[in-house]
C-alpha cells in the first residue's frame, strides 16, 4: 500500500496550487528524554548447552545404526544396537535364579510357619525354630539378591539400545556396523537445538557492573534482540586477555540461530537520561542516519542525527541532532513528499 501512495503523494505534491497548508497532517512526536538503558555490545558465539557423546556401557557388536550425521533424533530414540545375545541369555538367567530364589523363600516361609506353630505347643524344640528362623532369613536374603541380579542384568540388556537422551542433531558418528564396541568407547556425539547459550569475553573492567546488573540481550540475524534468561560469570579471567568468559543463556528453541554463529551481544552496564525517538522515525541512507523535523508552521526539515546503533524497546537513543520538545514525523515516506511539496513551492514564488 505505501509503494502505491507514495508516487499519489508525489503528484499530488507537484500539481500547481497545492500548497503545504493543504497536505494532510504529519504524524509525528515529540523528543523526549526518559530513562535509557546503556549497553555495551561484543561479539559472542553461540553454543549447544546440550552437547553430548554417547558411549557404549556394556560390551557387543554393532548391530546397526539407525541415524547418521545431521540426522534429527527424538529424545528416546534408538540412535545404536548393540548384539543383545550374550545379554538376553544373561537375563534369562536372572529371572530363572529368581523364579528358584522365591520358591525357596516361600518354602522356608511355610517351614517356618509349621515350626513356629509346633514349638507353640511344644512339640518342636528352641533349636528347630532357630534353624527354621535361619533358613528364613537366608531364604529372604537370596531373593533380595535375585532381585539385584535381574535388575543389573535388565540394566545391561537395556544398554544394549543406545538411545538419545534429547532431542537433537547427530554431529558426529564414532563407530561402524560390525565393529565390537567395549564400555566406555565413544558411539556417537550430537547437539540439542532446544537450548542455546551465547559465549563472549568480557573485559575485567565491566565484570563488577555486568555482574551487579545481570541483564544481557542477544541480537539476531532477523533484527529481532532477545533477552537472556540467565547470566553465569566465570570465576577466573584469562592470563593472556585479561577478559572473563561470560554466558548468556537464551530462551527455549530460539529459530534461526544455530551453534558456531556469530551474534551481537548488549549487557546492560546502567540506565540514564537520554534523548529518545521511534525507531521508524529514523532514516537511514548509505551512511547517514537522519530524521525529518516538523516545525511550529508545519514546515519539514531533513536533519542529521547519530543515534544508538540498536533500538530498546522500539525505542532509539539520540546522541546528537536534536533537542528535547523538538518534533519528528514518524512517516518518513510521508515527510518525504510534504519535503519535496515545500521544495517545488520555493521554486515557483
Amino acid at each position: 500500500m505505501r509503494r502505491l501512495l507514495v508516487p499519489l503523494m508525489l503528484g499530488l505534491a507537484l500539481l500547481p496550487g497545492f500548497s503545504v497548508a493543504e497536505m494532510p497532517e504529519l504524524d509525528s512526536v515529540a523528543v523526549v528524554k526518559r530513562e535509557a538503558v546503556r549497553e555495551f555490545w561484543l561479539d559472542g558465539v553461540v553454543e549447544a548447552i546440550n552437547q553430548t557423546t554417547l558411549s557404549a556401557q556394556t560390551r557387543g557388536q554393532v548391530e546397526a545404526i539407525l541415524f547418521d550425521v545431521d540426522d534429527y533424533v527424538e529424545k528416546g530414540q534408538v540412535i545404536v544396537q548393540l548384539k543383545d545375545t550374550e545379554q538376553r541369555a544373561g537375563l534369562d538367567q536372572a529371572r530363572a535364579d529368581l523364579k528358584e530364589a522365591a520358591a525357596r523363600l516361600q518354602e522356608s516361609r511355610d517351614d517356618f510357619k509349621r515350626t513356629k506353630d509346633l514349638f507353640g505347643r511344644k512339640l518342636a524344640s528352641q533349636s528347630q525354630l532357630d534353624k527354621s528362623t535361619a533358613a528364613l532369613k537366608s531364604a529372604k536374603a537370596r531373593k533380595e539378591a535375585a532381585d539385584a541380579r535381574l535388575a543389573q542384568a535388565k540394566e545391561q540388556f537395556e544398554y544394549t539400545r543406545v538411545k538419545a537422551p534429547y532431542s537433537g542433531i547427530v554431529t558426529h558418528r564414532h563407530v561402524e556396523v560390525g565393529e565390537i564396541a567395549s564400555p566406555g568407547q565413544k558411539l556417537m556425539s550430537g547437539i540439542s537445538l532446544d537450548q542455546l547459550r551465547v559465549s563472549v569475553e568480557l573485559p575485567q573492567s565491566l565484570i563488577p557492573v555486568i555482574r551487579a546488573q545481570g541483564k544481557a540481550r542477544v541480537l539476531l540475524p532477523n533484527g529481532e534482540a532477545i533477552q537472556g534468561v540467565r547470566l553465569t560469570i566465570f570465576p577466573f579471567a584469562d592470563q593472556s586477555s585479561s577478559t572473563f568468559k561470560v554466558r548468556v543463556d537464551l530462551p527455549e528453541r530460539v529459530k534461526d540461530l544455530f551453534p558456531g554463529m556469530f551474534v551481537k551481544t548488549a549487557f546492560m552496564t546502567g540506565v540514564k537520561k537520554e534523548l529518545v525517538v521511534p525507531q521508524e522515525a529514523v532514516v537511514y541512507r548509505s551512511e547517514v542516519t537522519a530524521v525529518y523535523v516538523v516545525d511550529q508552521d508545519r514546515r519539514v526539515r531533513f536533519r542529521l542525527i547519530r543515534a544508538a546503533e540498536h533500538p530498546v524497546d522500539g525505542m532509539l537513543s539520540i546522541i546528537a541532532g536534536l533537542s528535547e520538545g523538538e518534533t519528528v514525523a514518524t512517516d518518513p515516506v510521508a515527510a518525504a513528499t510534504r519535503l519535496k511539496q515545500q521544495l517545488a513551492e520555493s521554486r515557483n514564488e
